[in-house]
């Protein structure tokens, strides 16, 4: 369970690095089922956008209670799944991701998400690690972001930088194992990947159940800037009930 003190400070800053690592035999099984999905899908070298859809086995590592637990501290106790990704950064040219709030991508109303990045190698300075702005999340609003179709990024909504004082930024060095937590409204971002080590990431979006995903406003993005149709996203409830009578489930594994 987070202590009081890393409740606060997610609360405060956005995000937390819990007391917690997975397993080695954890983080195999996870390195051998990414590298059956790219191998069969080579264009998802950097960024799987639905892991769900190629391998719905993922969804035993969603269902980890102490995550879960850890989760319910922070958005209560019904929990939605409603997405598992994929950021493989690739040693010698894994790609950048821009800077941006999650909000910006996804089709939930009223916006909430805790988002569970778990690393599946160690995530350092040189091989792309996450950069976090503690704070940017305080005023809850989405910040203006920019169109930008560019085949060298992962994501293709980038924040405007003259919102953020970049000055604030952190590296978020994790060790293969280890896990942070952010929320939706968070701005944060990575840099390419030069070095001789790979850099993955396997995410968990967990939503409360009193917020809505909804699939026509997911059609309306995809509609307008061509990503992933995320209409098209199985939801999983892993905790609690669905208050949200709307949310779509599918049954758990």
């Amino acid at each position: 369970m987070l202590t009081r003190d890393q409740i606060n400070q997610y609360e405060s800053c956005g995000y937390v690095f819990p007391d917690y690592r997975l397993s080695e035999s954890t983080l195999k099984e996870i390195r051998e089922k990414h590298k059956k999905i790219i191998q069969k899908y080579p264009a998802y070298r950097d960024n799987c956008p639905d892991l769900l859809s190629y391998d719905v086995s993922f969804l035993n590592y969603a269902q980890n209670p102490i995550i879960l637990d850890m989760v319910a501290q922070l958005i209560g106790p019904n929990i939605a799944l409603w997405n598992m990704s994929f950021f493989a950064k690739p040693a010698y040219n894994g790609k950048k991701t821009p800077w941006h709030q999650d909000g910006e991508y996804w089709p939930i109303r009223p916006l909430a998400t805790c988002t569970v990045w778990i690393a599946v190698d160690d995530a350092t300075q040189e091989n792309g690690c996450m950069q976090f702005i503690p704070g940017s999340h305080r005023k809850r609003k989405l910040m203006k972001h920019n169109q930008q179709n560019d085949d060298n990024l992962t994501l293709q909504q980038e924040l405007q930088l003259d919102q953020i004082d970049m000055s604030k930024s952190i590296n978020v060095e994790l060790s293969a194992g280890q896990i942070s937590l952010h929320d939706v409204f968070l701005a944060h971002g990575s840099k390419v990947n030069l070095s001789n080590k790979p850099r993955r990431g396997m995410t968990l979006r967990l939503m409360p159940t009193t917020s809505l995903y909804d699939r026509k406003f997911a059609t309306k993005l995809f509609e307008e800037r061509g990503d992933y149709n995320g209409a098209l996203r199985k939801l999983f409830l892993l905790r609690g009930t669905n208050i949200n009578g709307n949310n779509q489930l599918s049954p758990l594994i």
